[in-house]
């Protein structure tokens, strides 16, 4: 009877143990998901078909690299990135360039010192960021324009076929700046035109604006004020200012690169958060760049 005994127990302790083996080797071998297969995902659902020509891309990292956390931002500064890592945010989605130019080129930059800081910075710290511009302006809507929109409380004043075109109750233009740089919280917004012109009809175009379709955009007869994030001042700020001086009721605001598109990528992260549900989202704005010296404390 002892023997027998003897050899139930031995039985079940040894059945215990192989149980808890299987526990702690499927804990071991729990799913991990790769930058790669998190950016299959964005193809997938983002709704058009991916590019072949495209600036979207991994621009620096190991696309194998095991994703903890992601981080999207309008622009991978080196501050962004820094503040990504000490979150455990190891994806950076940007949707600006990481390296200075819209296609990341640093063919001039690779021996440059701060080229390298940042590059050794993504390094060490097991980082990929991707790039995210065509593709989240080609998603239908438009993810940069559906975040700016929600942002300034604008969804109700948009054109149902154009979420870019917007119309308001007649205000003062000085007003309607003003009220545009308190819920951005913008410190170095530039305007040209007449403070007191009402404005009714605005066109946005998020972010950097070129000659053309600047001009074109400014000069329709519906539109009072063109709202911008940047453009070449002897371009479209000079042709502003001289159909002001020609006695046109026009205006033009440029609000700054990194906020006229800001609010685009917070919107990414609560459009990526079912998508990735493994691993934490969250947005990180990038800082403004530019300061005014009479609110700087020195």
């Amino acid at each position: 009877m002892e023997n027998n005994h003897a050899s139930r127990r031995k039985f079940v302790l040894s059945g215990a143990g192989l149980a808890f083996a299987g526990l702690v080797s499927a804990q071991d071998t729990k799913p991990t998901l790769t930058a790669a297969q998190v950016i299959d995902r964005i193809k997938a659902n983002i709704g058009i078909p991916w590019r072949e020509q495209t600036v979207d891309g991994i621009i620096a990292g190991d696309p194998e690299t095991v994703v903890k956390g992601i981080a999207t931002t309008m622009m991978a500064t080196l501050d962004v990135i820094e503040r990504a890592a000490a979150a455990g945010r190891n994806l950076v989605i940007t949707h600006e360039p990481t390296f200075y130019s819209h296609q990341d080129t640093i063919d001039q930059l690779k021996d440059d010192a701060t080229y390298r800081f940042k590059l050794d910075f993504i390094r060490r710290n097991n980082m990929v960021s991707f790039h995210f511009h065509d593709h989240w302006h080609g998603h239908r809507p438009d993810g940069i324009a559906v975040g700016m929109a929600r942002e300034l409380g604008w969804e109700k004043n948009a054109d149902a076929q154009n979420p870019r075109l917007f119309t308001f109750p007649a205000t003062p233009l000085a007003r309607f700046a003003k009220e545009i740089q308190a819920r951005l919280k913008i410190q170095t917004m530039r305007v040209v035109g007449d403070p007191a012109l009402p404005v009714q009809r605005a066109i946005a175009s998020w972010g950097y604006v070129s000659q053309f379709p600047g001009i074109p955009l400014l000069a329709r007869p519906d539109i009072d004020v063109l709202i911008v994030g940047e453009t070449r001042e002897w371009e479209v700020v000079e042709y502003a200012a001289d159909m002001v001086a020609a006695g046109k009721k026009k205006a033009l605001i440029l609000l700054g690169h990194v906020v006229s598109e800001q609010a685009g990528m917070k919107y990414c992260a609560e459009w990526l958060k079912p998508l990735i549900p493994e691993v934490p989202v969250e947005f990180i704005p990038a800082a403004e760049p530019f300061w005014r010296p009479e609110n700087s404390a020195g």
